[in-house]
Order: C-alpha cells, then sequence, then structure tokens
C-alpha cells in the first residue's frame, strides 16, 4: 500500500466532559441518559443528522418480551418506547411467534423523541461528528479525536461508551476484536425499503385463510387472522414461483412488517453477502446491489402476493442496515452455550430472549435456535481488555459469532446501553475505573429504576 505522510499538527480540544458516549444509535441513546447526573457533563457524538440508528431504517423493535411472554426489557428503553408512544410513534409490545415480541415503531417520530429526550436530560448532543481515532495513554483512553466541517479536533472524557455498533472506538485503542464466523464470515446486510398502498386487510385474511399457499416460518395462520398490524416471514413457495419465472431473489424468505400507517409496509428482503461494514468499499458495494436487488423484490411483491396490486415505492431506509462486523474481547465472551442453557450470571446487568437468529453469510438462508426462556447479559462482557475507561454496548459487545445473533438485536442493545451509562456515572462518582465498579450496587441502580434482572442476580442484593 502506498502511503503519505501527514506532519505533526496540534489538534484543538473541542470539549472536555465527563462521559462521552460514540453512537447515537438504541445503545446510545439510553447509555447517554444512563449516565447522566446533575453534576455530571455528558456529551453524545453521532456522525448523522439524526438519532435513532437502526430503529430509523423500517425495522420494529424485537426482544421486549421474552419467550414466556413476560416483558424482560424495562427501564430507560421502556420509558423511550413509551415517550414514542405518546405522538403515535410506537405500539404496543406484541407477543410473536417467532421473534418472541415486536414493536412497531415510527422512524421520524424515533428522530424526534431521542433528540428531545436526551436534550430534556441535559445531554450535549453533537450531530454531523464522526469519530476517528481513540485517545490513548497507558492502556487508558483519555478522550477520541472527531472529524467536522470544523476539521479535526478531540474530545476529552473521563469515561468513553462505544455504542458505534461496529466497537470503532475499541478497536482504534487497541481492543483485541473478532468478526464474523471461523471463516471471517459476516451475516449479510439488508437494504430496508418502504411501500405504501398496501391493502394489509387482504394480505393477512389471504394467509389466514389459505395457509398451504402462503405458507409463513414457524407463525400459525390463526396470528394473522387475530392481529392487524404483523409481521410476515415465509412464503418461500411463492417465491419459487416467481423465480420459475425470471425474477431474481437473493433470501429464503420473505420478510413484510406492517407500519404504523395505514398501507405502510417495511420489506427486510435485500442481502449483500460479503460485505463487511468496517470498508467504506464494501459499504458502497452494498448500497449498490441493495437498490439493485430491491427492483425485483419490489416485482415480485405487486405480481405474487396479495394485497400489492395497488403498491408503490416510497422510501428507502437511509443506510444499510448491519447485522455483523467486529466484535470486541472483553473479560467475559458469551457463547451459543450461555444463550441455549438460559445462563445467569452473578453479574447480570440485563436479561434477553431473543433466539440465535443467523443469517447465513455464504447464502441466502437463516436458521433461529430458540432456548426456550431468556439468558443474562454479564457486566464483564461490556468490559474491554487493555483498555481503561472504556466501556462497550450494543452488538459489538463479547461474544462468539453465534452468541451476538441473539444480542444483536435493538431491545437488548438499549438495556445494554442503559446499564453502560450507569456504570460510567458510578465510576466517575467513586473515582475508580468501570471494570472496578461494585456490580451489585450497579445492579441495585438499575432495578431501583425498573430494569428487570433474573431473580438469581437479585441475592444478597
Amino acid at each position: 500500500m502506498k502511503y503519505v505522510k501527514e506532519e505533526g499538527r496540534n489538534i484543538p480540544v473541542r470539549k472536555e466532559v465527563d462521559v462521552l458516549v460514540v453512537g447515537g444509535g438504541p445503545s446510545g441513546i439510553t447509555a447517554a441518559m444512563g449516565a447522566k447526573e446533575k453534576d455530571l457533563n455528558v456529551t453524545l457524538i453521532e456522525n448523522r443528522s439524526f438519532l435513532g440508528g437502526n430503529m430509523t431504517i423500517g425495522l420494529p423493535v424485537l426482544g421486549f418480551l421474552g419467550q414466556k411472554g413476560n416483558q424482560i426489557i424495562k427501564g430507560l428503553p421502556e420509558k423511550f418506547i413509551q415517550k414514542l408512544r405518546e405522538v403515535e410513534g410506537a405500539s404496543e409490545h406484541r407477543p410473536c411467534p417467532l421473534h418472541m415480541s415486536i414493536t412497531l415503531v415510527e422512524p421520524e417520530a424515533v428522530k424526534n423523541v431521542a433528540l428531545e429526550m436526551l436534550l430534556e436530560y441535559g445531554i450535549d448532543v453533537q450531530l454531523y461528528t464522526q469519530f476517528a481515532d481513540s485517545i490513548v495513554e497507558d492502556g487508558e483512553i483519555k478522550g477520541v479525536f472527531v472529524e467536522s466541517k470544523a476539521g479535526r479536533e478531540a474530545i476529552l472524557a473521563k469515561v468513553v461508551i462505544d455504542c458505534s455498533g461496529d466497537a470503532d472506538v475499541a478497536f482504534r485503542a487497541g481492543v483485541p476484536c473478532g468478526k464474523g464466523n471461523e471463516n471471517n464470515g459476516m451475516q449479510p446486510p439488508t437494504l430496508m425499503f418502504c411501500m405504501a398502498g398496501v391493502d394489509t386487510e387482504e394480505l393477512r385474511t389471504s394467509i389466514a385463510n389459505q395457509s398451504r399457499t402462503y405458507l409463513t416460518d414457524f407463525i400459525p395462520a390463526e396470528y394473522f387472522g387475530q392481529n392487524h398490524q404483523f409481521i410476515v416471514v415465509g412464503l418461500r413457495e411463492v417465491m419459487q414461483q416467481a423465480r420459475n419465472n425470471g425474477l431474481t431473489l437473493n433470501t429464503e424468505r420473505t420478510i413484510i412488517i406492517t407500519g404504523l400507517r395505514k398501507g405502510e409496509v417495511w420489506i427486510n428482503m435485500s442481502s449483500v453477502h460479503g460485505v463487511d461494514g468496517t470498508k467504506p468499499e464494501d459499504l458502497t458495494h452494498g448500497e449498490v446491489k441493495g437498490r439493485q436487488q430491491i427492483k425485483d423484490i419490489q416485482k415480485y411483491l405487486i405480481e405474487y402476493v396479495p394485497g400489492f396490486k395497488e403498491a408503490y415505492f416510497t422510501k428507502m431506509a437511509p443506510f444499510l442496515g448491519i447485522r455483523e462486523t467486529r466484535r470486541i474481547e472483553g473479560q467475559y465472551t458469551m457463547t451459543k452455550e450461555d444463550i441455549l442453557g438460559c445462563r445467569r450470571f452473578d453479574d447480570s446487568i440485563a436479561v434477553a430472549s431473543y433466539p440465535l437468529d443467523l443469517h447465513h453469510p455464504e447464502d441466502g438462508g437463516c436458521t433461529l435456535t430458540w432456548c426456550g426462556d431468556c439468558y443474562d447479559i454479564p457486566y464483564r462482557s461490556l468490559v474491554p481488555k487493555n483498555v481503561k475507561n472504556l466501556l462497550v454496548a450494543g452488538r459489538a459487545i463479547s461474544t462468539t459469532h453465534e452468541a451476538m445473533s441473539a444480542i444483536r438485536v435493538m431491545a437488548p442493545c438499549m438495556a445494554m446501553g442503559e446499564a453502560a451509562g450507569r456504570a460510567a456515572k458510578m465510576a466517575i462518582t467513586k473515582n475508580i475505573c468501570p471494570s472496578e465498579i461494585p456490580v451489585r450496587e450497579l445492579q441495585k441502580e438499575l432495578i431501583a429504576h425498573g430494569v428487570y434482572l433474573n431473580q438469581e442476580a437479585l441475592i444478597n442484593i
């Protein structure tokens, strides 16, 4: 590789804060709110013009309910959803035979409510600000370099929380990271898009009444007879008919998610393999291929799926939905066995129940495996090796490839964000590193703010 030398320069310090959150997606929003106290200065930086991350691309929020139907994600994530409901920007948490639960959200409402809540909390939000590098001295993160229209600047912080989704801060700080499976294969991204003019009543009744023709994966026909807003996963035989007639469809399953607005649906069917979401050339390739795939997906829906005869394209998601990139090496690495064994941890900071949900890196298939109940997420998996005063929340925590496929959905990520924020606040208050905080005290604070933890974690609290 050819290099160009850049001369040394003095970098201006934009801000000095107590807690810096990098990334304004689901985990970043709750991390910033969890870290905020009257005496603490909390800043959140986001490279886009809005907050919300994957909640703004047409996906429902998965994972608020457990496999036994009980609500297991509460606290700040629930408070955020309640704020959305006040502006008709979110549905109730609806049980789903396949995904445990779905919570429909309106992307534009998410952007507005997230910003309003963070500003109400007194958090300094810096949009249009790109993380560029980590500032590390003697194994301790001191802050980050950022790039913006103002040029290169530094933001110094006592504790940094990496909510980038890609472990960008941790990786640049020297934390060991992994990617993908044993062959470095990562789950493919999807470019979501929206269609309007869909007769969702015809769609759901066709599936309910003609289940042999419109067979769905794991979701019984009765579900569609009872729910006016729903998610469709399946229609494999119908897709094969379309393929036989010359259409190119890159996934095995039709995935349709009804929106909160009448006649509006979001489509989760494009799939671009071989994309590394940490490389701009791969992201560009994914965007190009995703847009190309959507042409045949629209034709398929309009010509073969009931309710789509008068449907039309309205909008594309603002960015690719990335399922997997880097994962840190932390003090503990969650495994597939932890998920399927419903593992309990003494340092539990969140409870999740979403199944192993692996979109195959090599083909258009997808495998789901359920544990039957719920499992804990340990605090140690948020604490990276080698670098002090850094926490990670979201899908980039310390897990294996398989375990990441379960904890990557938005409700658990929001729960991790709250825990990371409250841990950062505690570390600053006690003048210790986040790795040294008394986890029992963190658990007490989480419970006091409405967070659900398994009973085993409450022993001796």
